[in-house]
């Protein structure tokens, strides 16, 4: 009891706080209509599932009020009917039933309830001032952070910029949880995946194999595909970029740092068409790949590609763009090309290095895939250890250049952060043909998952087209001349470390800094 009186006092100073800091007004609030919510479920059995969905206890501005509505919570969970005798024995059991004010305040609720029939109406204003508050709680925080000279600008921004993402998004962050409402979550996910005709429990990555392994790229996680130069890291994000949105119709945003937006189109129009690339680059078509290119080309303008060509891309700029992304356009997948290309903008302490910079990079990247609860892929660079490993065995296991999670560049931050490390490798590249048992590995790729914190640890093969800049399943019937003779790699030149993309016979134009789409 003496918590409850000191709780209810607590609250009338943080009350009489909120009215100082308003220059003497109240903070917004309906107590009426409060009153009028909880009189309405009292009345109609069914009024409490109208609401459900929109209020939490701590919506409500009287702290009575709370205690009441948090009580009605609890009877629901137990799937026991809310009235003014269950109610009245619930709030004797908590021991809140004099901090109410007893059973005289309940009759005084439903006193002058006549319908329940507007209760939804009136649960959606005791939100909105809840909302209300809330931004004016947001705003006196920022006020005082704007005066704080020991902060970093990118810090208050992102702050500020979070801050109004969760009120847009109709809730502050949550806090602690206790773990059955969590489950129930769970088996709801559960029930949602069973429903689903492909197996899948999160987002097709548009290659079967690797969904088998995966069950799909799984919301909240934090994706990251290595590879050295010539293996082919953009062509199989846009691959799978583009088999998610066409395919399986999912909305896909991608950040090219190195790439113009220009550029990266054309390459999955050679993907999507499939028109040779030297053909798109000079647009030299016959009348029959005219009419191949305008069928085909259809479904990728109608996809959900959202492009942003933008260079040196800080992590502070990249989730701001991301939250109007989400709520704009509801993305369902982040793809970023490439992570070592990104800054930390203000994140990095002065006297920093490179290898904190792509440390906080690489939190932020987590941190937003949780915020947004959408897998976030960003490829990665490999060091050089990788080509100094002396040429051993044939492919397989015995293939010394096979990159491990040591050669993930400049930071193990990377290996910490991700909830998948996978690599890309072509033994062909390391004059490699045949692996252990004999088979051919030309024109294979190897993916390679090395890290998977919720699953099994798998290579699979995969086979790429190179005038189609695509990659397809090994098991693919592909034209012979894809698969009679070893291909040899196009290449060609990059801002870092010589990146170099297999295959790609268009020139990458660099990227300029004109406006994004966004």
């Amino acid at each position: 009891m003496a918590k409850q009186v000191r709780r209810a006092s607590q609250t009338a100073l943080d009350s009489v706080a909120a009215t100082a800091a308003l220059g003497g007004k109240m903070p917004p609030q309906a107590v009426e209509v409060e009153d009028a919510v909880l009189g309405a479920i009292m009345l109609d059995q069914d009024a409490f599932q109208d609401v459900v969905e929109i209020l939490k206890p701590e919506y409500f501005y009287k702290e009575v009020n709370r205690i009441i509505f948090n009580a009605m919570t609890e009877l629901n969970k137990r799937m026991s009917p809310i009235d003014m005798m269950t109610l009245t024995n619930e709030l004797s059991n908590e021991g809140n039933l004099e901090t109410v004010g007893g059973r005289s305040y309940l009759v005084k609720l439903t006193a002058n309830m006549i319908s329940a029939v507007n209760v939804e109406h009136h649960a959606r204003i005791v939100f909105q001032k809840y909302i209300q508050r809330s931004l004016i709680g947001l705003g006196t925080r920022m006020q005082e952070t704007g005066y704080d000279d020991s902060k970093d600008i990118q810090d208050m921004l992102d702050e500020a910029e979070s801050g109004l993402f969760d009120l847009s998004s109709g809730s502050l962050k949550r806090e602690v949880s206790p773990i059955s409402p969590v489950i129930e979550e769970a088996i709801v996910q559960m029930n949602e995946a069973s429903k689903r005709t492909d197996g899948l429990s999160g987002i097709p990555s548009g290659f079967p194999s690797i969904d088998k392994v995966t069950s799909g790229w799984q919301e909240a996680t934090m994706i990251v595909i290595a590879a050295r130069p010539a293996m082919g890291k953009t062509a199989f994000v846009l691959s799978m970029a583009r088999k998610m949105a066409v395919e399986h119709h999912k909305s896909v945003a991608i950040f090219s740092l190195e790439m113009s937006n220009v550029e990266l189109v054309k390459r999955m129009m050679v993907a999507q068409t499939e028109i040779p690339s030297d053909k798109i680059k000079n647009g030299r078509l016959s009348d029959a790949d005219w009419k191949q290119f305008h069928d085909r080309i259809k479904q990728l303008s109608d996809a959900k590609i959202y492009v942003d060509d933008t260079p040196g891309l800080s992590i502070y700029d990249l989730r701001a763009k991301c939250r109007i992304l989400k709520k704009k356009y509801d993305i369902d997948i982040i793809i970023i090309d490439y992570l070592q290309l990104m800054t930390a903008g203000g994140a990095l302490r002065a006297g920093g290095n490179r290898q904190e910079e792509v440390s906080t990079i690489s939190r932020n990247l987590k941190g937003l895939a949780k915020e947004l609860k959408i897998p976030v892929v960003a490829l990665s660079q490999l060091n050089r250890s990788v080509e100094s490993r002396p040429t051993s065995g044939n492919g397989g296991v015995g293939d010394s250049h096979r990159p491990q999670l040591s050669d993930l560049r400049e930071s193990g931050a990377i290996e910490q952060d991700a909830d998948m490390v996978c690599f890309l490798h072509r033994p062909e590249y390391y004059k490699i043909t045949e692996d252990e048992n004999g088979n051919s590995l030309v024109g294979i790729t190897n993916f390679i998952i090395a890290k998977h914190r919720s699953g099994a640890l798998e290579d699979i093969n995969l086979r790429f087209q190179p005038e189609l800049i695509r990659f397809e399943e090994a098991g693919e019937n592909l034209a012979q001349q894809y698969t009679s003779q070893p291909v040899t790699p196009q290449t060609f030149s990059s801002r870092m470390n010589n990146d170099e993309d297999f295959g790609g016979a268009m020139p990458i134009i660099q990227p300029t800094n004109g406006d994004t789409p966004f």
